[in-house]
């Protein structure tokens, strides 16, 4: 991979990923609740779940899914159920105070994998990444050696913005009463998530 296409990768990456999403949502209300250190723990979901996706971008798995249109459907249903789900709790629990005893780093990095990978937006990044900058006939480790560490650079460094955001709110001097509203604008936010999913479901089917 040449340089120049080495920045038009890095420059797709840096907007795929910084572009807001259920991801960025779940690591502002995670950076909130639980403070920095511990919502890293959901960052590192998000990166397992890029390592995973990207493996299997690369054997080609990914577009095998989105070629098979009945299963690529029911993933996405799926998603959209999961976002939905997530945004009706994070509402209902909005005017409990969190507890940080609660919330294990096993739950925050297991909540954070699953957004990450029922999120159709990823499915269709990775596939449009591997699609536009693997080249036939390359070493595809070659490539995979400039991509994988690239990728997951950004990916970091853009998620753990979002989680100095949310903990920045959670530490400015707002009020319970803001942080009630505030947890649940994130819950309309995944709400209409997995709502807008499904209608995106609905007209592909249709056409």
């Amino acid at each position: 991979m040449s340089f120049g296409d080495w920045l038009v990768f890095a420059g797709f990456w840096v907007v795929f990923v910084t572009t807001p999403g259920p991801n960025a949502v779940n690591c502002i209300q995670n950076g909130l609740t639980f403070g920095f250190r511990r919502s890293l723990w959901g960052v590192l979901g998000i990166l397992t779940q890029a390592i995973l996706f990207l493996g299997l971008s690369a054997l080609g798995v990914t577009a095998l899914i989105s070629a098979a249109p009945s299963v690529f459907w029911w993933l996405q249903f799926a998603g959209s159920l999961v976002l939905v789900g997530l945004g009706l709790r994070t509402w209902i629990n909005a005017t409990t105070p969190p507890s940080h005893d609660k919330a294990t780093a096993g739950s925050i990095y297991g909540q954070a994998f699953v957004i990450a990978t029922v999120n159709v937006k990823s499915l269709a990044g990775y596939i449009a990444a591997f699609s536009q900058f693997i080249e036939p006939g390359l070493p595809l480790f070659s490539l995979l050696s400039v991509i994988f560490p690239t990728a997951l650079t950004i990916t970091a460094l853009s998620y753990i913005t979002y989680t100095a955001i949310g903990v920045y709110l959670g530490q400015a001097a707002f009020g319970a009463v803001f942080n009630v509203y505030f947890r649940r604008v994130m819950a309309v936010l995944f709400v209409s998530y997995g709502v807008l999913l499904m209608v995106l479901i609905e007209r592909i089917g249709a056409s």
